[in-house]
């Protein structure tokens, strides 16, 4: 059930006449939850009781962790829930390709064999949800949250339809305390939910899927044959349609989140114009690199001891972020490579300073890091090594040739440059606060012209998102 289908819609419309249509707090909390797990169902229903397990679990571990003052009693908890949620993600996510790296290795030895087929279905969302729970335990353990008081709050802070998917992943000090007070229908909030929405379905329908994707499908899916022309284009339309594919479904989440009365944190701030690494993963799945910092780079010792071994927590912390994407290689060599450039990044600040840098320089920056981002977006996209490095070379070797067609080429280049352009305009305010600043005409142009392109760009095929299969 997507965000761009038909059926979505139809469930959301009646849920959400549904829930300002009951008359208590409790009840509406409870269709939510059963909203929720409504949605999840469609997907696959047998693997509801796996999210119920998950929830359980870290409920009553975390109510035990909070109630113990023992030390080795609570660490015990925490180790427990840490087991159990890593251990599910591992064995649904990572263990066929664990077998088969096993199989690689001890084959090169000598030792035959072959890893049995497993055929595990991949849980839809378990990569965000397993998050969720495991920093709720983390913070009750630290003593920075008190623990839900009802399974029913923490249950809905689990599933909450709008983000239990794909994101963005909330903080149960974000989530619970919006579980309290009931929620009141505001037509001010209702019209920005759905606006966001709708701006949502555009970036997905209009520019992920109908303007980027079939560039970036025709050149990746051939790599060997792309031209000099073609590799460029396709890399480029790849990191538009990787963009306007998960910040569509964040933008469609939170906007729908706002329509229920509940607030969400923003997963991107304009994040192609990016001065710099570092500043690049402050605005690109923000939900994520904050988990990543607040639960593991610090956790393990971030910048607190010498430059050698903040390098080694930024490598190890990226190599678990590409591999968090998924259960493949060339996961962990993209993770690696963005930690491997934080670490340079930030040997260059310490040693080259440049004061009050101008327009010119800020630009130049700016597109260098739309550029090696872009370039790493390739490492991410192809699965084999070989591939990889056959694409860069194609990069590298001039012909003015384009097998692409003309058009789609254009289209590519024309939505990239906006989309810098408008990046540049966004990056130090909210698309709120941009937004609510136009004017009323303006605001129903482009209300209007979305709507437009939806329409004209919808086929009825609903193509997957991206970051479904993490």
């Amino acid at each position: 059930m997507q965000f761009d289908s038909l059926l979505f819609l139809l469930f959301f419309l009646s849920t959400l006449g549904l829930y300002y249509a009951l008359p208590s707090w409790r009840a509406q909390k409870v269709l939510l939850l059963a909203a929720s797990y409504v949605f999840y169902g469609a997907y696959s229903p047998p693997l509801i009781f796996l999210i119920w397990f998950s929830t359980l679990v870290d409920y009553v571990l975390a109510k035990r962790i909070d109630a113990s003052t023992s030390f080795l009693t609570r660490k015990f908890l925490l180790i427990s829930s840490l087991v159990i949620n890593l251990g599910l993600l591992g064995y649904f996510k990572y263990a066929e390709f664990i077998l088969n790296t096993f199989s690689a290795i001890i084959s090169k030895i000598g030792i035959e064999y072959q890893a049995p087929e497993m055929n595990i279905i991949l849980p839809i969302g378990i990569s965000f949800y397993t998050f969720q729970t495991i920093s709720y335990t983390i913070d009750v353990y630290r003593k920075q949250l008190t623990p839900s008081k009802g399974l029913l709050d923490f249950a809905l802070y689990v599933t909450f339809f709008p983000q239990l998917v794909a994101g963005p992943i909330v903080r149960a000090s974000h989530f619970l305390p919006q579980c309290i007070a009931p929620k009141k229908f505001k037509w001010n909030e209702f019209f920005w939910g759905l606006t966001l929405l709708l701006f949502g379905l555009f970036v997905k329908i209009v520019l992920a899927d109908t303007a980027m994707a079939p560039v970036a499908d025709a050149v990746f899916s051939a790599p060997e044959k792309a031209t000099w022309l073609d590799s460029w284009v396709g890399t480029f339309a790849f990191s538009g349609q990787i963009f306007f594919d998960f910040s569509g479904y964040s933008l469609c989440a939170i906007g729908t989140a706002i329509c229920l009365g509940f607030s969400l944190p923003d997963n991107f701030r304009s994040p192609y114009a990016a001065i710099g690494f570092a500043d690049f993963w402050h605005r690109w799945h923000i939900s994520l690199s904050t988990w990543l910092r607040d639960y593991l780079y610090i956790s393990i010792g971030g910048n607190r001891s010498t430059m050698l071994t903040t390098d080694r927590n930024l490598l190890f912390t990226m190599l678990l972020a590409g591999l968090w994407h998924g259960a493949s290689w060339h996961f962990v060599l993209w993770g690696g490579l963005h930690g491997l450039f934080l670490g340079m990044e930030r040997f260059a600040r310490q040693h080259i300073h440049i004061i009050n840098p101008g327009f010119v320089v800020r630009l130049v920056q700016i597109l260098l890091t739309f550029i090696t981002v872009s370039l790493m977006w390739v490492v991410f996209r192809l699965d084999s090594l070989k591939a990889i490095l056959a694409f860069y070379r194609n990069l590298l070797r001039y012909t003015p040739t384009l097998t692409l067609d003309v058009n789609r080429a254009g289209v590519v280049g024309l939505v990239i440059v906006g989309t810098l352009l408008w990046h540049g305009f966004t990056r130090d305010k909210t698309l709120e606060e941009r937004f609510t600043s136009f004017p009323a005409a303006l605001k129903v142009i482009i209300v209007t012209s979305a709507l437009v392109g939806i329409g004209l760009c919808s086929t009825g095929d609903s193509r997957a998102f991206i970051y479904f299969q993490f």
